[in-house]
């Protein structure tokens, strides 16, 4: 992997924001990520974020932190965060901001147990495919404390396989729907295409009962996304 992500954040921080990451999938066209929203106050955060962040408590674990908004804000709250990611860019700019406990590590490869372990901005997409979902959701579940919690938002993407009459072009032989190849690139470099997952809620809460956890919705969000809360 290129980092292409951690080099637009390093930009960013470092005042050389010229242009956007562009992102796009196999069932979607190139749409523009703005570097200035991943960088977000809480002010400026989804409805969505700024619930799951009222309702962590405890020790915390970040999972896929990003350039660090989410684990700046528990910080100023009091909490003890842990931020981990897998760009090596993105740990550099959150630790450049301020984050007190940063580590470069995916997560599978973390041991130690939390009262809250959040994954946001579609947290199910570290999961990749529906075939890998339960090999980590048990290994989330082994990183809780005695009443710990897991909060994770995703979307139900059915609707991007609407026609104009409303009617569903799912090739049923294919994989899951909410499996997508995901592409990126800045500044004329392109990363190595992603997989992704989009995980509907119905699904998502099967797989947890199949594993041992509960599922509960806390919250929709505005365009069919939603918070669950896992324990």
């Amino acid at each position: 992997m290129k980092d292409i992500f951690g080099k637009a954040l390093l930009d960013y921080q470092n005042k050389n924001y010229s242009e956007d990451i562009i992102t796009w999938t196999n069932i979607s066209d190139e749409d523009e990520l703005p570097l200035p929203y991943l960088f977000r106050s809480y002010s400026e955060m989804p409805k969505i974020e700024q619930k799951a962040l009222q309702l962590c408590r405890g020790n915390i674990l970040d999972v896929g932190c990003g350039s660090g908004s989410h684990a700046l804000w528990l910080q100023k709250k009091g909490f003890n965060v842990k931020a981990i990611d897998t760009s090596k860019g993105a740990i550099e700019v959150a630790t450049k901001r301020g984050v007190l406990n940063t580590e470069l590590k995916p997560l599978l490869e973390e041991t130690k147990a939390y009262d809250t372990i959040i994954l946001l901005m579609n947290g199910t997409g570290i999961f990749q495919e529906l075939s890998q979902v339960s090999q980590y959701l048990k290994h989330l579940k082994s990183l809780l404390e005695p009443n710990g919690q897991i909060l994770i938002d995703s979307s139900d993407i059915s609707y991007m396989y609407q026609d104009e009459d409303g009617g569903m072009w799912l090739d049923l032989n294919t994989n899951y729907p909410g499996e997508l190849d995901y592409f990126v690139s800045y500044k004329g470099e392109k990363e190595t295409p992603m997989k992704w997952l989009y995980l509907d809620f119905s699904t998502l809460k099967t797989a947890c009962l199949t594993n041992g956890l509960q599922c509960e919705k806390v919250m929709d969000g505005e365009h069919c996304d939603y918070l669950a809360r896992l324990f």
